[in-house]
């Protein structure tokens, strides 16, 4: 039974993706010092949250069957300290969060802490916005925001964000019979702060100050300005149904987006609207009062997540600037363009090597005494005599 479990929950958009690169990576440097990160590849703890929430994702479920399990197993086998991160745990159900805790050792003697990180409301509310367009959706920023805003929730983008960012909820669904003092609150710093910051709090709060981690990740979450967010969703209006998953997958989230788009400076940053802003503030009022009064542990500052003050300048991704968008536009052709020719490069590649082994096949089936063989059989088999003759011969050569 494993002695400790550190649980992280999420939630998205707060440098998680940072962190479980370099558990990733470190998971030698960790089990020296007598740390888990149950992992056979680097998104094991992703599918085993599919398989905990019974999720689809595109086909991946499938893939994911029966990998909880298998991780809550080796977490239970193993005497040290285990950490599971991935931030779509945060919009697990009571149910699902109390299967959980009760796989990795709830009862048992295990000491559970649940971890959450979590970033103020006037950035996680145009990331998430963000993320969906990243993932084919075509609505409009307005559209996003008044469906977050609505009381009923009822929309499939809106009930998401809520189940994934809504911290008292999530607190409350994974903190179930466990004592205040093992719930930690990870607070990402605001803009401006040092960029050192966020990860000496995740090394505080998962305790590994003192192990040699590598710290060189390259898996980022990478955002986009309003011009490239607002080409994103053009592209995917005109390539609804037309671009299948895997594809769009590979070209436009990760070719444009992440490998190409994000990498433009310049670019107005997505905000809040000004008449959006005091909503938000309102409410991470009403959320800070209820963290206060539960008592959590704090890895930084509950300030840190008060929304700050509300834009002076503004950029509408429904309606950019047409230079910038046109501009962003070129560069994603540019690097079509360059992906397309070294798919043409691959595949004349592939052609030559293909073409290379058939003239090799050809010349070792035409050799002499290939072709006398060849000549013998069908002479042979022409009579029905040496068609029984070639019979008992093959059927001798099957006794040898």
């Amino acid at each position: 039974m494993s002695a400790r479990v550190l649980l992280h929950v999420g939630t998205p958009k707060t440098g998680t993706s940072y962190l479980q690169d370099v558990l990733w990576r470190s998971r030698p440097a960790l089990e020296a010092a007598g740390v888990l990160y149950p992992a056979d590849r680097f998104d094991a703890h992703f599918l085993a949250a599919l398989d905990l929430m019974d999720l689809p994702w595109g086909g991946l479920e499938a893939e994911a069957v029966g990998r909880w399990e298998q991780l809550a197993a080796q977490v239970r086998a193993f005497e040290g300290t285990s950490i599971i991160s991935h931030e779509i745990l945060a919009t697990a159900t009571r149910t699902q969060a109390a299967r959980a805790l009760a796989d990795l050792g709830q009862g048992d003697g295990t000491d559970i802490h649940v971890l959450i990180s979590v970033r103020d409301l006037a950035r996680q509310i145009p990331a998430e916005w963000q993320e969906t367009i990243k993932h084919r959706a075509t609505l409009s920023y307005a559209t996003f925001l008044t469906d977050l805003r609505s009381a009923e929730r009822s929309t499939r983008v809106s009930s998401w964000f809520w189940a994934a960012q809504e911290i008292p909820a999530i607190l409350e669904r994974w903190g179930q019979d466990l004592p205040p003092e093992n719930i930690h609150l990870v607070t990402v710093p605001p803009p401006g702060a040092d960029r050192g910051l966020l990860w000496r709090r995740f090394a505080e709060a998962f305790e590994l100050d003192g192990i040699d981690l590598d710290l060189a990740a390259d898996r980022a979450n990478a955002s986009l300005g309003v011009p490239e967010a607002a080409l994103v969703r053009r592209i995917n209006l005109a390539a609804t149904g037309v671009v299948p998953p895997p594809d769009y997958r590979e070209l436009v989230r990760e070719l444009l987006a992440h490998r190409t788009l994000s990498a433009r400076s310049g670019s107005p940053r997505l905000s809040l609207p000004p008449d959006v802003h005091p909503w938000a503030v309102e409410l991470w009022g009403t959320w800070e009062a209820e963290i206060a009064d539960r008592g959590y542990d704090v890895v930084g500052d509950l300030a840190d997540l008060h929304p700050g003050p509300a834009p002076t300048r503004w950029a509408d991704p429904d309606s950019p600037r047409e230079s910038q968008v046109s501009a962003a536009a070129v560069e994603a052709l540019t690097a079509l363009l360059v992906e397309g020719v070294r798919l043409r490069e691959s595949e004349a590649r592939l052609h030559r090597e293909l073409a290379e082994t058939r003239h090799e096949l050809h010349r070792a089936l035409d050799r002499p005494g290939r072709r006398f063989k060849e000549r013998t059989l069908r002479y042979v088999r022409r009579s029905r005599v040496g068609r029984k003759v070639h019979a008992a011969y093959r059927r001798v050569l099957r006794r040898r």
